[in-house]
């Protein structure tokens, strides 16, 4: 900032590490806003329980989506009457979000929203703040990704010709990482490496610490790629801002006289960098044609997606096999913790297994209504086989990327449980079978996994489906099934990856989720209407569900078909990890694929 700012009442912080470390909380969905007097955090359904019990007496949960309930704008902008200021690191908010929240703020009588470059969170954290990852950057073959860098620099020039655009400035990570056929390890989990790029008709630049980079990835983006620091991207876009302006030249040729070329940035891009170009007048705000590009899975990696599904799928069966014959045959006692941590030591015996995916949800009764739920060692359950076990878990291959949930119970469950889940099975067989038009977005689909808890009167407060990266974030946009806004913007396409987890939860007493990976593909219809393509989903998920768990009655004559279909396919596609070799998980498999 140029000049000193004096920020009265509030400050906002939308990094998941930084409104931990002030809050608590450890959920990877929140907002905090602190004033001199109050503080809130903001977050969604997925998060209510957990937060409830996180935050102390110092914090107002402001749980979003609940009517009567303010948005953390609105609740910042109220904060900010009487010309108060409100502060934000403008490196942790996107710019269409602080236009929006100005706005608000002015609404309400408040000052400015001003951007500020230390981010006051991380001073009071001080020396006692983690020091940033540097982990080695490595590169993914062609035998995993399908298509050269190279090729898909080509693609995106073709895109900003389209657009007559100066260039594309790239801030998200798994961008970066697919466009250059790179991984990285500097997120827990996500494949992903610290970096800028930007990619205009002529070069392509990549910002990242360079001693991550081993000979081989050097060598992998040769001429192609120019390499510059981390942090001086920062400057080369506000360089880029100033020779746009009228009174400078380029080549020689003054650009008022020029034709008038933009730079692109991705509307989840920073507030920053918009700033940093010279506002929204100086750059095109648009979805990512990467994203976009990433999310129609290729050839191979819809390949990878099928193998590493079938091998996850086998290290899943192998666990609940294991977790039964503790808990009911030998009558072990163990904890949540443990059990994960045994689900990782199967996983990681297999092929191209790489690490988890996320914080394995393994949670039993009570626990597994917490949506996003996290175990953690000396403050966990000990898992009783008489109730619920919720398994939301997933790994990273160099094949692909996995999240599979299952739902179990190793004793007798109640009438309840049995129909609660059967209705979350249905709705999921519901998604699975639909076959719809090009053109459906995901918002259209939602209901079609909703329909039978809400003729109960039942709803879960999370999303239907989200999209799934290949060897990358296990939750990718732009695409996903649910009433998000953004889930309008974008239709489904073949090559779509996305999950299909509707669930059920009671609070203190019992969850219900059941997950699969399902793929977009185009499908043969009768007819043809609108001369359109027509599109279903292909389930690469290989573990069964619950038979215990079942209540056939609530189940029609085609969903009976369904469910034993795919028990045929988990059988066929997995039995050989086990057959002559597992007696134990061979005899589960068989028992919990039997035809209904």
């Amino acid at each position: 900032m140029p000049e000193e700012v004096s920020i009265e009442p509030c400050l906002l912080d939308q990094s998941a590490h930084n409104s931990e470390h002030i809050s608590g909380f450890s959920g990877s969905a929140g907002t905090a806003i602190v004033t001199l007097e109050k503080a809130a955090l903001a977050t969604d359904g997925r998060y209510f329980n957990q937060a409830s019990k996180q935050l102390d007496s110092n914090w107002q949960l402001l749980k979003q989506g609940l009517e009567d309930v303010p948005t953390w704008q609105e609740w910042t902008a109220e904060q900010s009457e009487g010309g108060k200021t409100v502060g934000v690191d403008s490196t942790v908010i996107t710019a269409p979000d602080a236009r929006k929240l100005a706005e608000k703020i002015k609404k309400k009588g408040g000052g400015k929203l001003v951007g500020i470059e230390e981010n006051l969170v991380d001073e009071v954290w001080g020396k006692d703040r983690p020091s940033k990852p540097n982990e080695k950057v490595k590169v993914l073959g062609n035998e995993f990704t399908g298509k050269k860098f190279q090729e898909k620099i080509d693609d995106l020039r073709k895109e900003l010709e389209k657009k007559k655009s100066a260039g594309l400035i790239v801030s998200m990570l798994d961008e970066i990482a697919w466009l250059y056929n790179l991984r990285g390890n500097d997120i827990a989990y996500n494949p992903v490496f610290f970096s800028y790029a930007i990619v205009t008709p002529t070069t392509a630049t990549l910002y990242v610490d360079e001693s991550k980079l081993n000979p081989e990835v050097v060598s992998h983006l040769g001429d192609a790629v120019q390499i510059r620091p981390y942090e001086a991207i920062f400057k080369d876009v506000k360089a880029m801002g100033e020779s746009m302006k009228p009174d400078s030249t380029t080549n020689g040729v003054s650009n008022s006289e020029a034709p008038k070329r933009k730079f692109m940035i991705s509307t989840k891009a920073s507030w920053a960098l918009s700033l940093l170009v010279g506002g929204e007048d100086k750059v095109d705000e648009i979805r990512s044609p990467i994203g976009d590009a990433k999310a129609i899975k290729n050839k191979t990696e819809l390949e990878g997606m099928r193998q590493c599904h079938i091998r996850d799928g086998a290290a899943l069966s192998e666990y609940f096999a294991w977790l039964e014959d503790e808990l009911v045959v030998k009558k072990s006692k163990l904890d949540e913790v443990e059990a994960a941590d045994k689900l990782e030591k199967i996983r990681s015996k297999h092929n191209n297994f790489v690490g988890l995916s996320f914080d394995t949800i393994s949670s039993s009764g009570p626990n597994a209504a917490v949506i996003h739920y996290k175990p953690e060692k000396g403050n966990c359950a000990t898992i009783d086989p008489k109730s619920i076990y919720l398994c939301d878990s997933g790994a990273q291959y160099l094949d692909g990327t996995t999240d599979t949930t299952r739902t179990l119970h190793f004793g007798e469950p109640t009438e309840l449980e049995r129909k609660a889940y059967t209705l979350v099975l249905k709705g999921v067989i519901a998604l699975d079978k639909v076959i719809f038009p090009k053109g459906t977005n995901g918002l259209a689909l939602d209901t079609l996994a909703r329909q039978f808890l809400w003729e109960e009167g039942l709803d879960y407060r999370h999303g239907t489906g989200h999209g799934v990266g290949s060897y990358l974030n296990v939750h990718e946009g732009p695409i996903g099934v649910g009433t998000r806004v953004q889930y309008t913007e974008v239709a489904l396409s073949a090559g779509n990856v996305i999950s299909d987890e509707p669930g059920y939860y009671e609070d203190g007493n019992f969850g219900i989720r059941i997950e699969n990976i399902i793929m977009a593909r185009e499908v043969k219809t009768a007819h043809s209407f609108g001369e359109k393509p027509w599109l279903g989903f292909e389930c690469v998920t290989m573990t069964p569900m619950c038979r215990k768990l079942i209540d056939e009655k609530y189940l029609t004559p085609r969903e009976v078909t369904w469910l034993n279909t795919y028990h045929a396919d988990v059988l066929e596609k997995t039995r050989s990890y086990f057959d002559g070799k597992d007696e134990l998980t061979m005899k589960w498999l068989e028992r919990e694929t039997r035809p209904l």
